[in-house]
């Protein structure tokens, strides 16, 4: 008798501890949901003040492109709803599939009849009466899984490692070939940044990176308007009026908006001034209506998922849930690392680039995979209280 009084006197110590940390989980992961419909909102709404001039001069409604975006996002909310009940062994069973069948469909956007060029570039499959979109998006994603999936194993063979860094090649050979050279950068560098985290060799990683550099060096100077953008960049003063025209007025109209901004809708680089205002260059367009208060706001919200998604990524790891500790780092950096590159590019610190900016700028595909993304990161931060029993 006196054992069994022992024993619920242990377990009172340790249930109430237990309980503490699941409330303070369930609490995170509320804050982290916060966080995602915050920053969708806050996307919309730029993008309808960004976008009606450029809907009106098309012969749209002022709200064609938020309507446009607003449907993308709901539906990327049912993919998040519907993660939350798809076993993670399923998840882990049809990513090779998924990885393949996001080749295929970026192969078709280059030598089949679905291919939508747009701006001189191939980017987009339009198949049948279903809206176009990108499939990079779904390559992004899908070798970040991939990649995860591999690395949670025990031990990779040399002919893993080998076919690992085949599969890269091809997917960003496969980007470069849709003339879209800035998510080829942006691919690699978080796949570089995996292969790093998941344990591969140095060796490998220094023949894969000059390997890479060889080739992105040949391709940047196959197309002249990428060393346009390079020299524009590095001497502005050669082309004030041609490619640096657009960084210039969005520098201008980030400084225009001061500390509270010109109040939403009342923007005027928005019409006319920079071209493609609603898409890569959206940023320039919240810092001038809503100022350093939108900045702040903005950085902010960036801040608390970044936060989130490395958290749980390191704490998924220390519980040896391998496979969604390095999805949730992959996933996290990758939008990220995008936000970081579109920003740099409206604020004159690197060469013009096509990197939307994550949950603002118009594209329905983008959003969508991200939302669905941030669902498989929800998804995972139910996990960080139990202890794996796979690995």
């Amino acid at each position: 008798m006196i054992e069994d009084y022992q024993i619920y006197d242990n377990l009172d110590l340790y249930f109430p501890q237990t309980k503490q940390k699941e409330d303070d989980n369930t609490l995170f992961r509320f804050l982290y949901l916060c966080t995602v419909v915050a920053l969708v909102g806050f996307g919309l709404v730029t993008l309808y003040s960004a976008s009606y001039n450029e809907a009106f001069s098309n012969n749209l409604k002022g709200s064609y492109y938020v309507l446009r975006q607003t449907t993308f996002a709901l539906s990327g909310f049912a993919i998040f709803a519907l993660i939350q009940y798809i076993p993670i062994k399923f998840i882990r069973k049809v990513i090779f599939p998924f990885l393949l069948v996001s080749l295929v469909l970026m192969a078709l956007t280059i030598v089949g009849p679905f291919g939508v060029e747009k701006l001189g570039a191939r980017r987009w499959l339009q198949i049948g009466p279903l809206p176009s979109f990108q499939p990079s998006e779904l390559l992004k994603v899908s070798t970040i899984l991939f990649l995860a999936h591999l690395f949670s194993k025990e031990e990779l063979t040399k002919f893993t490692k080998i076919f690992i860094l085949a599969m890269i090649g091809i997917g960003a050979l496969l980007i470069l070939l849709q003339r879209d050279y800035s998510t080829t950068l942006v691919f690699l560098f978080v796949v570089l940044a995996m292969l790093l985290l998941g344990g591969f060799e140095i060796r490998y990683l220094v023949l894969a990176a000059i390997t890479l550099a060889l080739f992105l060096t040949i391709f940047l100077f196959l197309e002249p308007y990428r060393i346009k953008r390079v020299v524009s960049f590095i001497f502005p003063s050669i082309d004030p009026t041609g490619l640096n025209w657009q960084v210039q007025n969005s520098l201008k109209a980030v400084m225009s908006g001061n500390l509270f901004g010109k109040g939403l809708g009342n923007g005027i680089y928005k019409l006319g001034i920079i071209p493609e205002v609603h898409s890569d260059f959206i940023f320039a367009s919240l810092a001038e209506e809503g100022g350093f208060i939108a900045i702040a706001i903005f950085s902010t919200l960036f801040a608390l998922f970044g936060f989130s998604g490395f958290r749980v990524a390191k704490k998924l790891r220390d519980r040896k849930y391998t496979f969604e500790s390095l999805s949730a780092f992959g996933i996290t950096l990758m939008i990220l690392w995008q936000a970081i590159i579109n920003i740099m590019v409206v604020s004159a610190l690197l060469p013009p680039t096509g990197i939307p900016l994550p949950f603002f700028s118009q594209g329905g595909t983008n959003l969508f995979v991200i939302i669905s993304e941030c669902g498989l990161l929800y998804l995972f931060m139910g996990l960080v209280n139990k202890e794996s029993s796979y690995e």
